[in-house]
């Protein structure tokens, strides 16, 4: 698979996000250690820091999404790379807590701004048809970029200095500066949002609320792969450790390598909405089969824990695209930068929820929290389609061609 798409407007939009990945492949590496060993704040700290800035961009989301839609995503796309640039930046300025959480809370606020637009930009320069296969090379890269970042990170914490950690601090920051001046040749795209009228029509459309919350509660499986997998394998399976960076980069490799090919038939709402079913009972047989690899030989758990990965990561992969296609279907054309922005709510909303709820479920109950948690993915991928032709009915305008003459064929149209 080419890493990148054809040229045009989605590859400058891949080129300028494998660059901004990179750095923050190097601040998910070095941060922890930057914060505590170098700055000096505590670990509970760090952990209320973070709570705290992740709320204030799932709150901002939306809004900062409407003001790409009133603006023009370009500019805000480009105003919130900058911002973030410089932000990151000050990081080597903290040293207290206070310093950190005002940092935290304006580099949060400039995620925003660039997430929202980025939706609104896809959707404003690329064909509609076009829409989640880019997003799917956006992933692609987002991946690659971040595998890169880590590898680098990985080196300033073998120096484990403060100098070292100000270098991938300044690295971060200027991939994130270098990731707006590659969005320049983009042709600019008029703002696209009325001056009159409701504002935030996104958090006021409650269909497309519902799958917002549907698609982010799914997104808790992220959860399954970073956090409960490694420390189920490590207290309740015979598999070696080092499986579980073999787990890792199965899952990185296969999504860099099919993450297109899966958005293929996701365009409209119909393959979207089966494609999110599917999603739901892939991770759901993911779990069953990380259930039943405690308590076995150790080549069985190898087995069966590599099996899971592979069926979770192909539910990921049409997870993702089902999410892309459905939320920009679903949003009228004048407001696709908020309802991206409110899209994006939904996974913020399950990395909140995904370190207790996986933990306590999987690691906590052992293998009946695995059931659990595969009887919730696959109810929450079930009832994805009912919802999502509920939410194509109230649409003012036409989302997708939806048969309507009889329940039967309103039916099939999205199952």
């Amino acid at each position: 698979m080419q890493l990148l798409p054809e040229p045009g407007p989605a590859r400058i939009l891949a080129i300028s996000t494998l660059v901004q990945t990179v750095g923050r492949g190097i601040w998910l590496t070095a941060s922890a250690l930057f914060l505590t060993r170098s700055v000096g704040l505590s670990v509970t700290q760090v952990g209320l820091g973070l709570t705290v800035t992740a709320l204030v961009s799932l709150i901002a989301s939306a809004p900062m999404g409407y003001l790409a839609d009133r603006y023009g995503p370009r500019g805000v796309q480009f105003i919130g790379l900058l911002a973030s640039a410089g932000f990151t930046g000050a990081l080597i300025a903290v040293h207290s807590f206070p310093q950190f959480l005002a940092v935290g809370i304006a580099t949060a606020l400039s995620d925003a701004a660039f997430r929202g637009a980025r939706g609104a930009m896809i959707a404003g320069a690329v064909p509609p048809d076009q829409r989640v296969r880019t997003r799917a090379y956006l992933r692609a890269t987002t991946n690659v970029g971040i595998a890169i970042g880590t590898v680098l990170g990985g080196v300033g914490l073998a120096a484990d200095t403060r100098t070292a950690y100000v270098a991938l601090i300044g690295v971060n920051a200027a991939s994130l500066a270098l990731a707006a001046l590659i969005l320049i040749p983009l042709a600019p795209i008029p703002a696209a949002g009325p001056g009159h009228g409701p504002r935030l029509i996104a958090l006021r459309d409650r269909p497309f609320l519902a799958f917002t919350v549907l698609d982010g509660m799914m997104s808790m499986h992220f959860g399954l792969l970073n956090i409960a997998l490694p420390l189920w394998i490590a207290q309740h399976t015979d598999a070696p450790h080092w499986l579980i960076s073999v787990l890792l980069l199965v899952n990185t490799t296969v999504i860099v390598l099919f993450q297109v090919r899966a958005s293929r038939g996701t365009e409209q709402l119909t393959g979207a909405a089966r494609a999110a079913r599917r999603a739901g009972l892939a991770i759901a047989g993911a779990c069953l089969l990380y259930a039943v690899s405690g308590g076995v030989p150790t080549p069985v758990a190898v087995g069966l824990l590599v099996a899971g990965a592979l069926v979770h990561v192909v539910g990921e992969l049409w997870q993702s695209a089902a999410g892309w296609g459905i939320s920009f279907e679903l949003a009228p054309a004048h407001a696709q930068g908020q309802y991206q922005g409110a899209y994006g709510m939904g996974m913020q909303l399950g990395s909140m929820l995904a370190p207790v709820l996986v933990t306590s479920l999987a690691v906590g109950w052992g293998a009946p929290g695995w059931l659990v948690l595969a009887v919730l993915f696959a109810l929450l991928g079930v009832v994805q389609p009912p919802v999502v032709r509920w939410a194509a009915r109230t649409r003012p305008f036409t989302a997708t061609p939806t048969p309507t003459a009889t329940p039967t064929a309103a039916s099939a149209s999205a199952g």
